[in-house]
């Protein structure tokens, strides 16, 4: 066998062993298949009142007054699921965001570590001309590092 055939066999065969090892280690780290069609666009619970499994667990759920008074603070809790969705190395919320309408309300970054329970709190007070019709929207969004982004919608009556 010449010096070059010898050559291009070792680095072929370095670089099929490269692949194979970053394969492994990718089963090993990270075990659960994502389905590539949940990050093509907004995910939403098709049918609130039968819910899928995949939809309870990530589906925000969002609890609020019915109707409030303009100008003064009320809370808005908003949960990942209604079973609360496990937080793990390979299977996270990455955040959490509200916004009133089409305006940002706040946004809670999350880390992929630990115990956590993906719930958060916010403080919101809407203007009376933020609600000229009586009612604004609050919608609720997540991303799910394996299952993509999720949202949520709720009415409520402004006074």
């Amino acid at each position: 066998m010449d010096r070059r055939t010898f050559l291009k066999a070792t680095a072929i065969g370095s670089i099929a062993t490269g692949i194979g090892s970053t394969l492994a280690a990718a089963e090993r780290y990270f075990p659960a298949k994502v389905d590539p069609s949940l990050f093509e666009g907004i995910n939403r619970a098709k049918d609130p009142a039968k819910k899928t499994p995949l939809e309870k667990t990530h589906a925000p759920v969002i609890s609020a007054p019915a109707s409030i008074k303009a100008g003064e603070p009320f809370t808005v809790e908003v949960s990942v699921g209604e079973s609360l969705h496990p937080m793990g190395p390979t299977h996270w919320i990455e955040y959490i965001a509200l916004a009133i309408g089409n305006e940002p309300a706040g946004r809670i970054e999350l880390q992929p570590r630990g115990f956590l329970k993906p719930k958060v709190t916010f403080d919101v007070v809407i203007p009376k001309d933020a609600a000229p019709a009586g009612k604004v929207t609050l919608v609720a969004s997540q991303h799910c590092n394996l299952h993509g982004t999720w949202e949520s919608s709720l009415n409520i009556a402004v006074a």
